[in-house]
């Protein structure tokens, strides 16, 4: 019987079996099978699974058995069987599940000795019908080809010195890796050749007649189609001795101009680089297409602030919802900063699902001291294989990579997405965030990453809000370079919008405002914002329940207090209990003092108005303020300054001795 004819050019292949590293080894033939893809033979004295998994399809269940019935294949050991007989395959997919025991790519999962998959010594299979791709040409060995020799003669080249001459129209990656390892040994590094390869392959394979090539020379972009096959020349150096022609247009565009995706792309730092993502967009800059909108989406923005969100979240002032708009658009990471119980979660799940459409295009993660980079963006994580129940290390996206994807896929690209990051000072930023800090700022450009080697770029449409609590870590202890990449907006007790948020809500819920009036007045007696306490523990259901609030000031606001005076001969209860608060009788001025330097220590009439200094500094005199001049006695104030004369600092008006309104 005659051997079936090896396709010329390829070795042998094999599989590594898992647990006991026994191996099949088998080579592709000439002959191609019924897929229209190359036979695969299955050689003599390989080892192959015994057990079938579920995901085994029938047809291949059933070869399996027809072999076990013939002789062709036979025990080993009871996981084990052994090829008693070369079997010819369909294809190397074929068999490879014939080797496994569940259906799997062949070529990817036959391997050379040197563990080059199978897919290289293929022919290029399907392609998109029109693609689009840069190639470098302003900076080789020093030379700017795009104006010297590009643009004037028609033609898109790249330097292949020692590449011998091509008899393939369309090579393998397999016969170029041939070419460059014994062209340029000692040459060039073994990165500098395996990049080598991958250009190659996609000047000379991947690119048609009729696709886009563009290139950047002198802070412009010239965009052609390419009207010719590849071919060697020679050339002065070698510099250009790879060719292809190209049909430039005669107008070029500013870098500075481009669209944000195209700039992302071109930043890509390799010699050829795959554009056709950004295909349309290189389109429009020809004229090849109108600048239309597209049918799902147009160009990104976020909503504007309606008087029913800021109804909804009892925010005051919707001119501070505005604001938060305005810096996610021009920023496009914040910081929501504050005390325990300032509501920076939840307003910043609220914020991010009406900007973003819906809790769909929103994703929460809470950072903690263990929280690393492969936890966020993506690294080597244990994962069982749903086949073969076998555990092993692969790469894995975290929540970062996940939103990010989701983001730029096409359609979703005019839509807000948000990422919130609770306790975002909770983690080491710099080990989590790794070289992810340079696209925070630098938005229009890429990095390679650490684990999969991908060129990456933060989506224009990918939002973060981060949150943080002062009380758990000082602000200052954040990096510089974090304060310099996000906007961060303090939400504190003393100042809009959570001044008085608890107020409102209990108008809203028709409830006594008792817990607004006790709240403040502990707030009064906390010197350091800090450690203020927000309002969101007295916005529950069971603070309202018989003995609620007790309960809660008890066990919640009580033991937060102690933990920040731990060590001070301070006896919290005494100080902070109800029953010391509800003694004291209330300030005329029912809003806190928003003064930094001064708060109103006043109990009221007769008793004389009393400022004290708030810690952080030498007091100014009564009367003045570092932020202000001094206030004429007399002067309508945001505090109780009316009846005193003058007061530390002035912020709204107030009509008459203690009924000064909150801070508008």
């Amino acid at each position: 019987m005659p051997q079936p004819e090896h396709l010329p050019g390829t070795p042998e292949f094999r599989i590594k079996l898992p647990q006991d590293g026994a191996e099949a080894r088998g080579h592709l033939l000439a002959e191609f099978g019924g897929n229209g893809t190359h036979k695969f033979l299955l050689e003599e004295g390989s080892t192959v699974a015994a057990e079938a998994w579920p995901g085994l399809g029938d047809h291949a269940r059933r070869t399996r058995a027809e072999l076990r019935a013939s002789g062709g294949l036979v025990d080993v050991s009871a996981d084990r069987w052994r090829v008693a007989r070369d079997i010819e395959c369909n294809s190397s997919s074929a068999a490879a599940a014939l080797v496994y025991g569940y259906d799997a790519s062949g070529p990817e999962s036959w391997r050379t000795a040197e563990g080059h998959p199978l897919a290289d010594y293929l022919s290029t299979g399907w392609r998109a019908p029109r693609k689009a791709w840069l190639v470098r040409g302003s900076n080789v060995s020093g030379h700017n080809l795009v104006r010297q020799l590009w643009l004037k003669e028609g033609l898109v080249s790249l330097t292949a010195a020692h590449l011998p001459p091509l008899e393939e129209t369309d090579p393998t990656k397999s016969t170029l890796r041939r070419f460059v390892e014994d062209g340029y040994e000692g040459a060039a590094s073994y990165n500098q050749k395996r990049g080598l390869v991958d250009e190659l392959h996609a000047f000379l394979t991947q690119m048609r007649i009729g696709d886009t090539v563009a290139t950047i020379s002198d802070g412009r972009l010239h965009i052609g189609n390419i009207t010719g096959d590849a071919a060697q020349a020679s050339s002065p150096g070698g510099l250009s001795n790879l060719r292809r022609n190209v049909s430039w247009f005669s107008k070029s565009h500013a870098y500075e101009e481009l669209p944000e995706e195209v700039q992302q792309k071109l930043s890509v730092q390799h010699d050829v680089v795959d554009l056709t993502v950004v295909l349309d967009a290189l389109d429009e800059l020809t004229g090849l297409t109108a600048l239309t909108v597209p049918a799902a989406g147009g160009e990104l923005t976020l909503p504007d602030i309606t008087g029913a969100l800021a109804a909804d979240l009892l925010v005051h002032d919707r001119s501070w919802l505005d604001e938060m708009r305005e810096l996610l658009i021009d920023e496009r990471q914040l910081v929501l900063y504050g005390p325990p119980g300032t509501g920076k979660t939840y307003l910043a799940m609220k914020l991010a699902e009406y900007l973003g459409g819906g809790p769909e295009q929103v994703k929460i993660v809470q950072f903690h001291p263990s929280y690393a980079y492969e936890d966020f963006f993506e690294g080597f994580r244990p994962v069982e294989d749903p086949e073969t129940r076998e555990v092993g290390f692969r790469l894995t996206a975290g929540p970062l990579r996940e939103l990010a994807d989701l983001a730029s896929r096409e359609g979703n690209r005019h839509i807000p997405h948000f990422l919130i990051i609770d306790e975002i000072n909770r983690a080491n930023l710099a080990k989590v965030f790794g070289e992810l800090y340079f696209l925070l700022e630098y938005r229009k450009r890429s990095v390679r990453l650490t684990y999969s080697g991908d060129d990456f770029a933060l989506p224009h449409n990918l939002f973060v809000i981060g949150t943080m609590n002062t009380a758990d870590r000082s602000i200052a202890l954040v990096d510089a370079a974090m304060r310099r990449r996000f906007a961060f907006v303090e939400l504190s007790p003393r100042t809009e919008p959570t001044a008085g948020l608890l107020a409102r809500w209990l108008k809203r819920e028709g409830r006594d405002m008792e817990p607004a009036r006790l709240l403040d007045a502990l707030n009064a007696r906390i010197d350091d914002t800090d450690f203020a306490i927000g309002p969101s523990y007295l916005m529950k259901p069971g603070v309202y329940r018989e003995g609620g609030l007790e309960r809660t000031w008890r066990t919640k606001i009580l033991p937060l207090l102690e933990e920040y005076h731990y060590g001070e001969s301070l006896d919290v209860a005494a100080r902070c209990g109800l029953g010391s608060l509800r003694e004291q009788r209330p300030c005329p001025c029912p809003c806190p003092c928003p003064c930094p330097r001064w708060r109103c220590t006043s109990t009221g009439p007769p008793s004389p108005f009393r400022w004290a200094p708030r810690p952080g500094g030498p007091s100014p005199p009564p009367g003045s303020c570092r932020a202000r001049p001094p206030i004429p006695a007399g002067t309508d104030t945001g505090c109780c300054a009316r009846a005193v004369g003058s007061a530390p600092c002035a912020r709204a008006p107030v009509r008459s001795y203690g009924s000064c309104p909150r801070p508008r």
